[in-house]
């Protein structure tokens, strides 16, 4: 399949479409590893301790999966679309000079970092293309990728995590600024982008669970534990995509859904929103719809529901709060719903499945590369392989 099938092709030179375009490329990185994304997201629900089948051993895949595994994978995937398996190599071994020695997934390094790097090689094979001896190719081409794979890794401990570290560091000053002031709806301004950044156990750990804590002591409950936890807007997202997206992705949202909502891991979804951008003012609106509504009606929690699924909600909501706690689930997911299927166009851009044939779903068409490569810099042999 490829990344098109997720992505229109894109026209023009405008700020829409440079974002569009970006679209496409984060999609073509992240979509064709979302198999990981829901196994990881169900080893978590099931064998962490606050999961349903706690297991100490299986719970130890958890950490080095979301830090190493997919990030590599996401680096590795960037970096085979620009420059085939020699770029998805350097991709992969740049990405691990970011998740060593970081505090946060390095998701979004990894999309960085891993096209970056082999754009680079490409560079470099085009420089000594038809210059080399016969019978020293493969020793350039192995020293070369080895070479620039760990200068890159080596430029990303010291580049690229830094400002990923100092995003997650912003993000909190910025939502803790807010909380400070009593607007507490605005957080979601913040709050939902740096989620879907993978920056939502550093936020909600670091800087809601801290005052949550403190103020729960004070009154019983707290709502600071329900901004960034909130079920309701990723269930919303996925309920568009499965009625309006792409229709090669509406058969994988009632999974991702039993996941997220149920099982409470809300990294299920961030690629979709990756894969359209505008789809974050759809999770800002039902953020704040959902935080509204808690303030409006006092609810709060007692503890962080951890995972963040309804479950957990329920479980740690004080006795006679439930009608607060699920009002603001519900809105918060109809807000979402109701937004993301507005940017989706309700479907109205999907062609209709049967009117493409066996052969043709399966073949990559001339318009399709250009939603990918809108400017043919990708070689063939990548290309064949998307």
């Amino acid at each position: 399949m490829t990344s098109s099938s997720y992505t229109p092709e894109v026209k023009g030179q405008g700020l829409r479409a440079t974002v569009q375009r970006l679209g496409g490329y984060l999609a073509a990185m992240v979509m064709p590893n979302i198999g990981a994304f829901i196994a990881w997201g169900l080893i978590t629900a099931m064998f962490i301790p606050t999961g349903w089948i706690p297991n100490k051993t299986l719970a130890e895949l958890v950490g080095p999966m979301i830090s190493i595994l997919l990030p590599v994978l996401i680096g590795y995937t960037g970096g085979r679309l620009v420059h085939g398996q020699r770029g998805a190599v350097v991709g992969a071994v740049a990405t691990m000079g970011l998740v060593v020695g970081a505090d946060v997934p390095m998701i979004l390094g990894a999309m960085i970092i891993g096209p970056l790097t082999a754009y680079v090689l490409k560079l470099f094979d085009g420089l000594v293309e038809n210059r080399i001896r016969p019978g020293f190719e493969m020793l350039v081409d192995n020293f070369s990728a080895g070479i620039i794979g760990a200068a890159m890794a080596i430029g990303g401990v010291y580049g690229i995590g830094p400002v990923v570290e100092w995003l997650t560091k912003q993000a909190g000053s910025g939502v803790d600024w807010l909380v400070g002031r009593d607007l507490l709806p605005l957080t979601s301004v913040l709050v939902e982008p740096a989620k879907v950044l993978f920056l939502n156990n550093a936020i909600n750990h670091g800087v809601f669970g801290p005052l949550g804590i403190a103020e729960a002591a004070d009154k019983g409950k707290s709502v600071l534990f329900m901004i960034e936890s909130n079920p309701g807007p990723g269930l919303g997202l996925l309920l568009a995509f499965m009625v309006f997206g792409p229709r090669a992705l509406r058969p994988s949202a009632p999974a991702a859904i039993i996941v997220q909502f149920l099982g409470g891991i809300h990294e299920i979804y961030f690629p979709y929103v990756l894969m359209k951008p505008k789809l974050i003012l759809a999770m800002i609106a039902g953020g704040a719809a959902g935080v509204g509504t808690f303030v409006i009606t006092g609810a709060g929690l007692v503890a962080t529901p951890s995972p963040g699924s309804i479950f957990a909600y329920l479980a740690v909501t004080p006795k006679g709060g439930h009608f607060g706690v699920i009002l603001g689930v519900v809105v918060a997911a109809a807000v979402t719903f109701a937004v993301a299927s507005a940017l989706l166009g309700f479907g109205r851009g999907e062609p209709v499945a049967d009117a493409v044939g066996p052969d043709e779903e399966t073949a990559v068409r001339p318009e399709q590369e250009r939603a990918v490569d809108p400017d043919g810099t990708l070689d063939k042999s990548a290309k064949q392989e998307v």
